[in-house]
């Protein structure tokens, strides 16, 4: 297992820490500056237009895409490493490079489930930073990490399939330039419990489809928003449909692999940002007539803190190295494994540095009291801690039961 950077990875990692030092950071004040002269929690700011831009100028586009004709074609090992980047500013980075969360598993999906019309329609200016789009699947009226339990009805009529339920945390369908959901349904109830569900194309502006109200994280009212959507008989045509009846579930297995990874690497780099910060802030405070760097609890989180990212940093990239050479089926312990510990290390980090910066850690002067808000999301999207820790438990428990099978 050989860890060094390919060589594309490093010039790719290279032009992307140039683009982050001269572009992204300086960014930052203006972007905020942008969206606080709006008023409006949704606003599309225009100096992302221009990141975007210069972004693409630079060859930094679609960085995740492993397909080479709409990308880079990087494996997930060389991806990774760039998202971990990218995560150190993840309000702007992301989304510069065509890189944000939904869209990137949208694109996936549409790139291996889509008709021709999809990709023509859809996938394309998605591929190009016109559009943004969302994804539908987490429902209010049942426990949606269990993906049984989703209850939005999708009944064929024809050539036509109509649309009845509600979704919420629709992440991303508040973005101005959100024009679709890819959204998951029920189209055969009786069916076997894994082949129940479909997922279908639907275009934001069919009729029928409402945004109830935005949803709040802890307090914060995201510039991509991920509002309650109502689907009140919704009519899609038949050609909607993504793969066959029946295949949702397995879509979503397909879709969430690559973007909890994709989410992990992130959250190392905003954890290493927030350490950072940490440690800026630990040498230039004095308190009681030395500064704050000097104390031996400020000393243990800072080296604990490093010791733990450089953990989940290996997991992680030892996920992607197996999810590029056995496949995602055979690496999926490792990819639940790095969904739980990943958002937990971030949070652990990112609350020391809060402690460390005092009140001003609380405050929206600093950057850190969103990213631990964001980090504390990340232990519920994707599917919660517990359903990753009862994948892992019940892949060791399986070992046993199958070797004291195996036993005289």
């Amino acid at each position: 297992m050989d860890f060094a950077l390919t060589d594309r990875c490093r010039e790719y990692q290279e032009r992307l820490e140039g683009f982050m030092d001269e572009r992204i950071y300086p960014a930052e004040p203006v972007y905020a500056q942008q969206m606080r002269d709006s008023g409006n929690p949704n606003f599309h700011p225009p100096i992302l237009e221009e990141l975007k831009a210069e972004a693409r100028e630079r060859g930094l586009w679609n960085l995740f895409h492993p397909d080479p004709a709409w990308g880079p074609g990087l494996a997930n090992a060389e991806y990774a490493p760039l998202a971990e980047i990218m995560g150190r500013s993840a309000v702007l980075a992301p989304e510069a490079c065509n890189c944000s969360a939904p869209d990137t598993g949208n694109m996936e999906v549409l790139t291996l489930f889509g008709t021709d019309e999809h990709k023509e329609k859809w996938l394309r200016p998605l591929l190009d930073g016109e559009v943004r789009s969302a994804f539908g699947m987490t429902e209010p009226d049942v426990a949606s990490s269990d993906a049984t339990n989703i209850q939005l009805s999708m009944v064929r009529e024809g050539d036509e399939y109509v649309l009845n339920g509600r979704k919420w945390w629709s992440s991303n369908a508040l973005h101005q330039n959100c024009k679709v959901l890819i959204v998951m349904g029920k189209t055969d109830p009786e069916g076997p419990a894994h082949r129940q569900q479909s997922m279908m194309v639907v275009p934001l502006d069919t009729p029928g489809v409402e945004i109830v109200r935005p949803v709040s994280v802890f307090g914060y009212l995201d510039r991509e928003g991920h509002p309650e959507v109502r689907f009140d008989d919704v009519r899609v045509p038949a050609s909607a449909l993504l793969a066959g009846e029946g295949d949702g579930f397995m879509i979503s297995q397909a879709r969430l692999g690559p973007g909890r990874i994709h989410h992990c690497m992130r959250s190392i780099g905003a954890a290493e940002r927030a350490l950072d910060m940490l440690c800026e802030r630990a040498l230039s405070r004095v308190t009681f007539g030395k500064p704050i760097a000097d104390n031996a609890n400020v000393q243990d989180w800072i080296a604990e803190s490093r010791i733990e990212l450089e953990m989940v940093r290996l997991l992680t990239l030892k996920t992607a190295w197996m999810m590029d050479t056995v496949g995602n089926r055979v690496a999926r312990t490792e990819i639940a494994a790095i969904k739980v510990a990943a958002p937990q290390v971030a949070l652990k980090v990112i609350d020391r540095a809060i402690q460390v910066h005092g009140g001003g850690g609380v405050s929206g002067d600093f950057p850190l009291a969103e990213m631990w808000a964001h980090q504390r999301t990340l232990r519920l999207a994707d599917g919660p801690d517990e359903v990753h820790k009862r994948t892992i438990a019940r892949h060791e428990l399986s070992r046993h039961r199958e070797a004291a099978a195996t036993e005289p």
